[in-house]
């Protein structure tokens, strides 16, 4: 096996880091993090909460796609 390549047989990646690794995660949420989740809130029925962190965001986001259908 190579370094290149996970175990999965998946190509390793840097890009797709766990939001409590990423290093502006402590950051306010982008605009565009904001308006998917409004989006993603309005979808579920449930309050958008403002004030995330970019990885809160994030994982939020991840949470209401599996919970809407959203991201498949």
């Amino acid at each position: 096996m190579t370094d290149d390549v996970k175990s999965d047989d998946q190509p390793a990646s840097n890009t797709e880091k766990k939001p409590e690794d990423w290093t502006t995660g402590d950051e306010p949420m982008t605009g565009a993090q904001a308006s998917y989740l409004k989006t993603l809130c309005e979808e579920a029925g449930i309050p958008f909460e403002d004030g995330l962190s970019k990885a809160d965001a994030s994982r939020r986001i991840d949470e209401l796609q599996a919970r809407t259908g959203r991201g498949r």
